[in-house]
């Protein structure tokens, strides 16, 4: 059935998507977290697994942590095996999830310019394309003028401090719109059964011997058989509940919108050495990110040097963005890992699954690791996809790492 149309007896906030029950006692999987990556392992709990006696724990409104903080970036084009595995699989999940779902998502397949701008990026770039098509993922590599051709309003000039020296291009990625992808999952995990509990805030793990057998939380202890960790940078302060101390930290990221313009960016272009990335959204504003703040924080909120930053560099991408007007800025949380790729699986704890450190990379990843948590919390056994994403990783040396291989910083 198609989604309803909003009317006047209906509330700004869709709602009537989902229900908001109380919670039961006690459910079968209790997912901490409400935002993307929550939705999407409910969602996958059902429709792979069956299993729908599943609460969905959300401190504050459902998909308003990192999932209403984010770029809304899609792309696969990573250059380790590992890292290509787990996201190529997310974007063919995205590109059958609108019609998955019935739910209208926004998924625009407008393609992803990586740019370089030295010989040594070059390089990088050419080789990150190679692996890329080892692995089947669609990618080329552009010089100046090709760039010029995928977005005409990108400088080539020779005569700016980083000159656009090529690109890498990945027709394939995009971006989508991050709330109705939130609300399209809601509904679907809402209608298998799912129990999605907003405002409830998870104070304590309950753990006997070395079993989590429920949680604590703001409207009263919730018995359960398996607890799956799904909140970003808090993962750590939960597991930290179960005396587990986990290897990520957290930092604010920032992103800004301009006033709406007409359709002048056709595409996504990133750019580390000047370190932005800019699309367009469906509306028309421009939407702009950069590198993390080098501190740790919660506040979600930034340093104001970081946006001016950001700024100057855009407009030596963009020179047409001149006269541009910034609407409004914001910020995230991201949880970086000691390689730069994520803790997805089991955890020293009986029952109790990890989903953390997925730094910048966290929206782009949605539907693939939903699919592959929902197996790992079926099966209590990880997917092919995501063992290599293991915990111990950290004390075996088997890193996968990102940090040097993303083309963006994390």
């Amino acid at each position: 059935m198609s989604p309803r149309t909003p009317g006047a007896d209906l509330p700004d906030h869709p709602d009537w998507l989902w229900r908001n029950p109380e919670p039961k006692r006690s459910y079968d999987v209790v997912i901490v977290g409400g935002g993307g990556h929550g939705l999407a392992t409910a969602h996958y709990l059902a429709r792979n697994h069956g299993i729908t006696n599943v609460a969905v724990l959300e401190k504050g409104w459902l998909a308003g942590g990192n999932m209403a903080r984010n770029t809304t970036i899609i792309r696969s084009n990573y250059l380790w095996d590992e890292s290509a595995g787990i996201y190529e699989h997310a974007l063919k999940l995205w590109e059958g999830l609108a019609e998955e779902l019935d739910y209208p998502i926004l998924f625009s397949q407008r393609g992803v310019l990586n740019l370089a701008h030295s010989l040594q990026d070059v390089r990088d770039s050419v080789r990150r394309v190679e692996a890329n098509r080892l692995n089947g993922v669609d990618a080329e590599w552009l010089d100046a003028d090709g760039v010029k051709e995928v977005c005409p309003i990108v400088n080539i000039s020779q005569d700016v401090r980083y000159p656009v020296l090529g690109a890498t291009y990945q027709p394939r990625a995009g971006i989508a719109k991050h709330d109705h992808v939130a609300w399209g999952l809601a509904r679907s995990a809402d209608a298998a059964g799912i129990d999605i509990i907003q405002n409830c805030e998870v104070t304590g793990l309950d753990v006997v011997g070395n079993r989590v057998v429920g949680v604590q939380t703001s409207l009263g202890p919730i018995a359960a058989g398996k607890v799956a960790l799904c909140s970003a940078g808090h993962t750590s302060v939960l597991a930290a509940m179960a005396g587990i101390e986990l290897p990520i930290q957290s930092h604010p990221l920032q992103a800004l919108v301009s006033e709406l313009l007409e359709p002048v960016h056709p595409t996504v272009v990133m750019s580390n050495a000047v370190h932005v990335y800019v699309s367009q959204a469906h509306k028309g504003e421009l939407v702009m990110g950069a590198g993390i703040d080098a501190y740790n924080s919660y506040t979600q909120r930034g340093a104001f040097h970081i946006i001016e930053e950001q700024m100057s560099a855009a407009l030596e991408l963009f020179p047409v963005f001149a006269r541009a007007h910034v609407l409004r800025t914001w910020g995230g949380i991201v949880d970086v890992s000691p390689d730069a790729s994520p803790i997805i699986g089991l955890s020293p704890v009986d029952n109790l699954y990890l989903n953390c450190g997925w730094g910048t990379g966290g929206f782009k990843a949605t539907p693939g690791v939903g699919w592959v948590y929902a197996h790992t919390i079926a099966n209590d056994t990880p997917h092919a996809l995501n063992a290599p994403f293991s915990l111990d990783r950290f004390t075996t040396g088997a890193l996968v790492d990102e940090h040097g291989a993303a083309a963006v910083a994390h």
